[in-house]
C-alpha cells in the first residue's frame, strides 16, 4: 500500500477542526503527526458536546474529535512555560511541516511565529490556516466555517432560493473546515514536492474565506464578467432550459436531482424509463431545440409523472438508464452508500477500548487502496513516548511535569 507522507513529520500546534482536518488528512497517508495541545485543557473542541445541534458523541470515540484527529500522536505542552516551549522547538528540529491556526497575536505571545520556528529549524515548511488570509486588516481576525467560509465565501446566499424567507445554513458541521483541511494538505503535499526537487523551502497559507470563494468560483466569474450582483436563482426548480436538469419530488416527499446536460440526447431513453413514451414524438419536444425552448412545459409534465411514484420505484425503473441521476441522500443513507463502501470510503477503525467504529476516509487513494485508518489519540496520550524519542530521562519527565510544563 502506498503511504507518500512515510517518513515526513508534521508537527501541529492547531484545534477545532480546520487545520487539524489537514494533519489527519496527512495521516491517513502515511506522516507522523504529532499534535499539540495544553497541558492542561487540551484541544478546545473536546470540551463541545453538542454541534448543530447533534450530540457529538463521547467516552473513548467522539466522532467531532475522531474525524480531524485519527491517527496522530498528541502532547500535552503548556507553550507559556518555557520549559515546554523548549521540547516544542526540539521537536521542530526534527519535523518537516509545522502546522498551525492559531491567530498572529497568539503565535508571537507563545513564540511560535515562523521566525520562531525557522531560527531552529530553517528548512521546515511553515503552515498557517487562518480565517480572513495573511494579509490584509483581518489578518489578526479569527473566523469559522460557518462565517469566513459559508457567509462570506458565498456559499449561504449562493444555496437560499429566492423568495425564502431566511438564510440557509451549512449542511453539516465543520462542512467549511473538513474541505479547507483537504486544501491545506494538497499545499503541503506541493510544498513538499518543491522542497524535495529544489531544496527551497516556503510559507502555505490557506484561508476559509479563500477556500469559500474558490467553492463558489463559477458565480462569482460571472459576477465579475457581469460587472455587478447576479439575479437571484430559485435553486428548487429546473434549468430555464432543459428539463432534465433540476429537482423533482416523488410521492413519498423524496428528491431526485437530474443532472443531464445534453436533453436532446437523453430525452428519449428517460421518457421510456418514466413510461412516457408519448413525449418521444410530441411536437412541443420533437428536437433538443424545441424541447429547450418549451422547457417548463416539460418540467411541470415530468414533475407530474415523477411524484406519482415512490423513490424505490423509481430507482429501480431509472437501474440501467445512461443520464445521470442521483438520490438527495440524508447523512444516515450516505454512511450506507454502496459506491462509497465499495470503494472504502467509509472506514473501519479500532477506538481505545477495541470496538470496531466507523468514519468517513478522505477523498483520495493511492494504487485503488484504501486509507487504512487507526484512531485519534486521547488527550496527551503519547506525550512520555514522544518526550522519551527526543532523549528525555523519567528524571526529566518528572521535573516537566511537576513545573507544569507537561501532562
Amino acid at each position: 500500500m502506498l503511504r507518500p507522507m512515510e517518513g515526513v513529520r508534521v508537527l501541529e500546534v492547531a484545534q477545532f477542526t480546520f487545520v487539524p482536518a489537514a494533519g489527519a488528512v496527512l495521516a491517513d497517508w502515511g506522516a507522523d503527526v504529532i499534535k499539540v495541545e495544553h497541558a492542561e485543557s487540551g484541544d478546545a473542541q473536546r470540551g463541545l458536546s453538542r454541534l448543530m445541534g447533534m450530540p457529538v458523541g463521547g467516552g473513548s470515540f467522539a466522532p467531532l474529535m475522531e474525524h480531524p484527529n485519527r491517527g496522530k500522536r498528541s502532547i500535552g505542552l503548556a507553550l507559556e512555560r518555557p520549559e515546554a516551549l523548549e521540547v516544542l522547538y526540539d521537536l521542530a528540529r526534527t519535523s518537516d511541516v509545522f502546522l498551525t491556526n492559531f491567530l498572529p497575536g497568539a503565535r508571537r505571545r507563545l513564540g511560535i511565529e515562523l521566525e520562531d520556528i525557522r531560527k531552529v529549524n530553517p528548512d521546515i515548511i511553515y503552515v498557517r490556516g487562518s480565517g480572513f488570509g495573511s494579509q490584509g486588516a483581518e489578518a489578526e481576525r479569527g473566523g469559522y466555517d460557518s462565517t469566513a467560509f459559508w457567509a462570506r465565501g458565498g456559499s449561504a446566499m449562493g444555496t437560499t432560493p429566492a423568495g425564502f424567507d431566511g438564510l440557509c445554513s451549512m449542511p453539516a458541521g465543520a462542512y467549511g473546515d473538513s474541505i479547507g483541511g483537504m486544501t491545506i494538505a494538497g499545499g503541503i503535499a506541493g510544498a513538499l514536492f518543491a522542497r524535495e526537487r529544489t531544496g527551497e523551502t516556503s510559507v502555505v497559507d490557506v484561508s476559509l474565506l479563500g477556500v469559500g470563494a474558490w467553492a463558489s468560483a463559477l458565480s462569482v466569474g460571472f459576477a465579475l464578467l457581469a460587472g455587478g450582483p447576479l439575479p437571484r436563482m430559485n435553486t428548487g426548480q429546473t434549468a430555464r432550459t432543459n428539463p432534465l436538469v433540476g429537482n423533482y419530488r416523488t410521492a413519498d416527499d423524496r428528491w431526485l436531482v437530474l443532472a443531464m446536460l445534453q436533453p436532446g440526447r437523453y430525452w428519449p431513453e428517460f421518457c421510456r424509463h418514466v413510461g412516457r413514451e408519448d413525449l418521444i414524438e410530441d411536437e412541443r419536444f420533437a428536437s433538443a431545440e424545441k424541447l429547450m425552448a418549451n422547457a417548463e412545459d416539460a418540467a411541470e409534465i415530468l414533475q407530474e409523472v415523477l411524484g406519482s411514484r415512490t423513490l424505490a420505484e423509481w430507482t429501480t425503473r431509472f437501474a440501467g438508464m445512461e443520464g445521470q441521476w442521483a438520490i438527495a441522500q440524508d447523512a444516515w443513507e450516505v454512511s450506507q452508500d454502496p459506491a462509497l463502501r465499495a470503494n472504502g470510503f467509509i472506514a473501519e477503525v479500532t477506538d481505545a477500548e477495541g470496538r470496531r467504529r466507523e468514519l468517513v476516509a478522505s477523498p483520495v487513494q493511492f494504487d485503488q487502496t484504501p486509507a487504512r485508518l487507526t484512531r485519534a489519540p486521547q488527550f496527551a496520550e503519547q506525550t512520555d513516548e514522544i518526550l522519551r524519542a527526543l532523549g528525555k530521562s523519567d528524571e526529566d519527565l518528572i521535573n516537566l511535569k511537576i513545573s507544569g510544563a507537561v501532562t
